[in-house]
């Protein structure tokens, strides 16, 4: 047995005369229990390190994710602060002239237009002849009516004579009472007769007298719609003659917001502007107030009547009206894109400290476009939202886009 154990651990090495013997490694002593329970227990302690590392590390980033999930749910807006408007600016408002009185002018009887004598643009006066109706029919009817007439008249001298003959036969007794009183009903139904007939041409000389048509005001002829030779119809249905126009004063008109409307009296003295008239105001005085708020617009209706002498305004312009009116209420202007419209009527979105939104109701002033005056609702020191967006709600939690955006605006 140790010649096999000493024969397999011998090797013969190429390359060397003689063979060497190789010696194995000492074994290892088997390690105690205690030690083996330590390995263990430190295996265990690092894989529950390692496993609470990776926990805590998920939960941090679960957590952290969340934070910037709710920051990013949180609307991020623009905002700007009201700008103070100069009280002693005049208060401007557009309005539009319309001609004092303005009319349309029909025929009263039925033929053909035999001649006008005033076109578009001609100055009449009151009385003067504007056109000239042929009505063969209207002649031909009060030929005959006169004819009648006299037939009539006729027959009352008539009936007349034989009342006074019967009237004299009675005292006679040489007619009877009854005859006597048929020959006076006779006589006063031929005077009624007459009456009628009389009541008929006078009917139809003033119905033939409406073929002349002449202009019941003084003014301007602004349309002409006949020509000779076209069918005239009598009354409104059918199409107007002229149109005139009186345009000294000339009537305009501004609707006023409610916030000024008390300011506004009969009697104050204002001035219109006209673009085709640069550096030129026309001088103005309240005429009369609608004395009543527009629910619609919230405004009142004002004319001013401006005086025309010379026809330089056209009735149909438009232009500005100028008032000087002191108003107490303090006026601000915001960006027209600031608004929000709500059922219960216009609104403001303020950012307040706590960087909550605040919808409040406003009284808006003059609109200029890209900005709108408010009187009431909102301060200087307020910072209003650009563009909020229709989703916004009372007390919603919001962020300020930068620092600049709470500049004020141009």
């Amino acid at each position: 047995m140790q010649s096999e154990t000493e024969a397999a651990h011998t090797t013969t090495a190429p390359g060397h005369g003689r063979d060497s013997s190789i010696t194995p490694p000492s074994e290892l002593p088997a390690a105690s229990p205690r030690t083996a329970l330590r390995m263990i227990g430190l295996v265990l302690l690092v894989l529950l390190v390692s496993g609470a590392v990776t926990m805590f590390t998920r939960i941090r980033a679960g957590r952290t994710l969340a934070r910037e999930t709710e920051a990013e749910a949180v609307p991020v807006v623009a905002v700007v602060h009201p700008s103070a408007e100069n009280p002693d600016e005049d208060l401007v408002l557009p309005a539009s002239a319309q001609a004092y009185e303005e009319s349309p002018i029909f025929a009263r009887t039925n033929g053909y237009l035999l001649r006008w004598n005033k076109d578009i643009g001609s100055h009449v006066n009151k009385g003067e002849l504007l056109a000239e109706i042929d009505t063969p029919e209207i002649d031909q009817e009060l030929m005959q009516a006169r004819a009648t007439r006299q037939q009539v008249a006729a027959q009352l001298d008539l009936a007349k004579i034989s009342a006074e003959r019967w009237q004299n036969l009675r005292k006679t007794d040489s007619v009877s009472q009854q005859e006597a009183d048929m020959q006076v009903s006779n006589y006063q139904q031929a005077v009624a007769n007459l009456a009628a007939a009389d009541a008929n041409v006078r009917r139809l000389e003033q119905l033939e007298s409406f073929k002349h048509v002449y202009a019941p005001f003084s003014g301007v002829v602004t349309n002409r719609n006949v020509d000779p030779g076209a069918l005239i119809s009598a009354g409104s249905t059918g199409k107007a003659l002229f149109e005139l126009a009186r345009v000294d004063p000339l009537r305009v008109f501004a609707k006023v917001p409610q916030a000024y409307s008390a300011a506004i009296k009969v009697g104050m003295q204002s001035f219109l502007v006209l673009q085709e008239f640069p550096g030129q105001k026309f001088s103005g005085t309240i005429a009369r107030t609608a004395d009543a708020i527009d629910p619609a617009t919230r405004t009142l209706l004002t004319e001013v009547d401006v005086p025309n002498p010379d026809g330089r305004l056209l009735p149909g312009a438009y232009g500005e009206l100028h008032f000087k009116v002191a108003v107490d209420a303090a006026k601000l202007t915001v960006p027209v894109n600031s608004m929000l419209f709500r059922q219960e009527g216009p609104r403001i979105a303020v950012v307040g400290p706590d960087n909550k939104v605040h919808l409040r109701a406003i009284t808006i002033g003059r609109d200029y476009g890209s900005t709108l005056e408010v009187l009431q609702g909102v301060g200087v020191e307020d910072r209003i939202i650009i563009n909020p967006a229709d989703s916004l709600e009372e007390g919603q939690q919001v962020r300020i886009s930068d620092e600049k955006s709470g500049a004020d605006h141009s």
